[in-house]
């Protein structure tokens, strides 16, 4: 007696079973060996990091994929039962796993549309981050932001399944124009020089963006040919308005998403420097004042409203 009749005595295999599951060992032990030297030579080959990721991937994909197809043929016997295999384990997936099909599908969503790729920078609902890997089930982001200021990393690494994008709009912040419009409010009084502050501005935020500009400019025509995308103007510009503590600069520039608080930092502190050196800029910042309308309105305000003094009136002495 052989082993393979002992075991279909003792153990009730039949040996039809056995050859079966002797064949599934040896597949899935060669895809496993296929698959480790694939990837060692391709790391090997290959020294930069996202083209290594998206290879190692491939090599998975491909080889999980086969190793369904081959295993499928050696229990499937015919096509009928196959095709009647398929049709019970589809209707139990479609009740029971709908999540896992969604964010299968989600999975071929992102690779077929690429709404986002690794490396891109976004947001999915009231997550954001830097996209670190895309798998079958699940995409993963290293966050920013949350109770970090600005857009720098929380050091967090957050799990979203894939399913999130039919639910979710996406937002990339690196796709497509690969900046975004940014804006710094600086506040001044009343009394203050504003046409000089404006001007101290726009000094600032030129020498800050200028050569980013001149690079957005180029990627503007790059993505007008995917996207509706144009602008008029993409140099720096300070715009101005009144508010109820003083006069409102709102600078607004392009920069890299990823250096947003980097630019802001220098930005500001040049603006300090700046200001602290002139005697007629004066930030604004909420307050309260007693405002005397007898004494410091202006001249022709004060004489029609009759607040000047005899000595005080300039046309007494006529």
């Amino acid at each position: 007696m052989n082993i393979s009749e002992w075991i279909a005595e003792n153990w009730m295999v039949s040996q039809t079973i056995q050859l079966k599951l002797a064949y599934s060992l040896l597949v899935i032990l060669s895809l496993w060996l296929l698959r480790f030297f694939g990837l060692k030579l391709i790391f090997r080959g290959v020294k930069n990091p996202k083209d290594r990721y998206y290879w190692r991937n491939g090599v998975k994909n491909v080889t999980n994929a086969l190793l369904a197809i081959i295993i499928g043929s050696i229990w499937i016997e015919s096509v009928g039962s196959l095709a009647t295999f398929f049709g019970l384990v589809g209707a139990g997936l479609a009740i029971a796993l709908q999540d896992p099909i969604a964010n299968i599908a989600g999975w071929l969503f992102i690779l077929i549309r690429r709404p986002f790729e690794v490396g891109d920078r976004i947001q999915v609902g009231e997550h954001a981050g830097d996209v670190i890997d895309i798998r079958f089930y699940q995409f993963t982001i290293n966050e920013i932001g949350n109770w970090v200021d600005a857009d720098q990393s929380t050091g967090r690494i957050i799990h979203i399944p894939n399913g999130r994008v039919f639910k979710e709009p996406q937002a990339n912040f690196t796709q497509g124009f690969h900046h975004i419009w940014n804006e710094i409010e600086v506040r001044v009084t009343f009394e203050s020089n504003w046409k000089k502050a404006k001007t101290i501005l726009e000094d600032v935020v030129h020498t800050h963006a200028d050569q980013l500009t001149r690079s957005a400019a180029k990627r503007l025509m790059d993505a007008s040919k995917q996207y509706l995308i144009f602008y008029t103007n993409l140099t720096p510009i300070v715009y101005t308005r009144v508010i109820e503590n003083g006069v409102s600069l709102t600078m607004r520039y392009l920069c890299d998403p990823r250096k947003r608080r980097t630019t802001e930092h220098k930005i500001w502190e040049d603006i300090l420097t700046t200001f602290a050196q002139q005697e007629d800029i004066d930030f604004a910042y909420p307050t309260q004042r007693i405002y005397y309308n007898a004494q410091e309105g202006k001249s022709e305000t004060r004489r029609n409203l009759g607040m000047f003094s005899p000595k005080e009136d300039p046309s007494a002495g006529l």
